[in-house]
């Protein structure tokens, strides 16, 4: 990677979002020479991987597991790079285990591959070929996205990227281009194995956004792989905070600024160029316009439209306009005593349920539970998170929101009083959040979370690029490729910066 101060100290850089992805975008190009300035309207950095705390307790806010940080990962690159340490982390093993509706033993997606593969043959007798599609794929993918291609390209340079990361082994990948992991399932005589399907339809969810009929299966290869060594999921000790605190100190240790409380109200367009944003600092109401060279937003791309205005261009917005209805989240935060967890619980779960009821469009939990000693929760103590994708349309419409919210958490603490002791006297603290806190916290339109559903339509070479319509403006974060994810949302960072210094 190029060494520090190589940038041109004379070129004014505006990110719009403190989340990882806008850190990571600012952190590497004031290392790199850059004048930088970070503007959130949050009260702290780190977007959808923040935190908070409550009566001791600290809660992740959204992301609860990293990838990427093994020798070569993106985040131990980045680190690398910037010169600082990577986060003490342990990793995940099983990287979730999966609860099926009626059944009370899980299926362990096991770090160790052949672990992992005897597991799966266990589970899904029959189904080996297509998991063997999927491991092909997979490293063959993996070999083409650690060749830095830029995708989907915009120009000549962008082109010649994609171009040069191409090897003979990627050509395998591309009569499976228009593939869905459903397409996959009935090729191999699996289309009927509502097990299979089932299972796959939870862990696709959680990084697609969409289920195993719909997920592009080149995007599935790496979503289903990715957990398993010599890579892996991690849980980081501390918090997730830990990472974008560790942004910030590079950031400003290489002469970068972070402006929280502020909002951005609108982006700036010359001559179809951007030049600058129109800052608010919530606590005065001063407005005032900051100049700027190059505009990288770390916004969905539906607050990227809006905050173009009429700027906006009009095939752009249509496209946006277009997207399905995009995911939001009901999640339930609870402080519990030691006693609530079972021996040898995991630090992630994954439950789906037979019966009907409100919690989630696939009747789904996903669970991260602290560990002893993590710094997560006090001595004796531990944390329970539990999310759901939600439609986030219904939470802005109910008439009486308070009920609503409350219904949801009674009913997903039913549902987790199946696994963990939960009583009143194991219970310290319980909170829930909404699309509607979401929105609040961190601004995203609807309080969606999660990114764009990888459809073929909208992952990998047929997504949103890094590199806007408008001339020296660029989108990072989950609504492009690689999509959702830390690791992803830092993979589009270093994708930007490289532009940038390219123009």
């Amino acid at each position: 990677m190029p060494s520090r101060q190589k940038g041109n100290s004379t070129s004014r850089i505006v990110v719009v979002g403190a989340g990882i992805g806008g850190l990571t975008a600012g952190a590497l190009l004031a290392h790199r020479g850059y004048q930088v300035l970070v503007v959130d309207q949050a009260l702290v950095p780190g977007g959808c991987a923040s935190t908070f705390k409550r009566k001791g307790f600290t809660f992740d806010v959204g992301a609860t597991q990293v990838a990427g940080l093994e020798p070569g990962g993106i985040h131990h690159r980045i680190f690398s790079e910037l010169e600082i340490d990577l986060p003490h982390a342990t990793p995940c093993d099983p990287a979730c285990a999966v609860y099926l509706p009626g059944e009370t033993q899980p299926i362990n997606v096991w770090r160790d591959a052949e672990k992992w593969q005897t597991e799966r043959q266990r589970q899904f007798p029959g189904s080996e070929p297509f998991w063997q599609l999927i491991a092909t794929l997979f490293k063959a993918s993996w070999a083409f996205q650690g060749r830095d291609p830029v995708l989907p390209p915009r120009n000549m340079w962008d082109l010649w990227q994609l171009a040069t990361a191409v090897r003979p082994g990627t050509l395998v990948t591309l009569p499976f281009t228009l593939m869905t992991v459903g397409d996959a399932l009935r090729a191999y005589g699996l289309g009927n194995d509502d097990r299979l399907r089932t299972f796959l339809d939870l862990q696709l969810k959680l990084y697609s956004q969409v289920d195993a009929e719909e997920t592009a299966l080149l995007y599935a290869a790496t979503a289903l792989s990715v957990s398993q060594l010599p890579r892996g999921l991690y849980h980081l000790e501390g918090s997730m905070q830990v990472l974008s605190d560790r942004l910030v100190s590079a950031l400003e240790r290489d002469g970068g600024k972070l402006l929280m409380r502020h909002t951005v109200e609108q982006i700036q367009v010359e001559n179809n160029k951007a030049t600058g944003v129109v800052i608010r600092d919530q606590k005065t109401g001063e407005t005032w316009t900051e100049p700027a060279d190059h505009v990288v937003t770390n916004v969905t791309v539906q607050n990227l439209v809006q905050l173009l205005g009429e700027n906006a261009p009009s095939g752009y917005k249509k496209r946006v306009d277009k997207l399905p209805q995009a995911s939001g989240a009901f999640v339930v935060y609870l402080g519990v005593e030691e006693s609530a967890i079972p021996a040898g619980c995991p630090p992630h779960l994954q439950f789906m349920y037979n019966a009907d009821g409100p919690i989630g469009d696939n009747n789904s939990l996903f669970v991260s539970v602290s560990r002893p000693g993590d710094g997560r929760a006090p001595e004796g103590k531990r944390t329970i998170i539990a999310s759901s994708f939600v439609d986030p349309l219904p939470w802005w419409r109910c008439h009486d929101y308070a009920a609503m919210k409350a219904k949801y958490t009674q009913e997903a603490i039913s549902k987790l009083g199946q696994f963990f002791h939960l009583t009143p006297e194991t219970i310290i603290h319980v909170e829930a959040a909404t699309p509607r806190t979401f929105a609040r916290y961190t601004a995203r339109d609807q309080g969606i979370v999660g990114g764009i559903g990888q459809r073929i339509p909208t992952f990998g070479p047929f997504g949103f690029a890094n590199r806007t319509p408008i001339a020296h403006l660029w989108l990072v974060g989950d609504s492009t490729h690689p999509g959702e994810g830390t690791a992803g949302v830092s993979y589009s960072a270093l994708t930007v910066v490289r532009q940038i210094e390219r123009s």
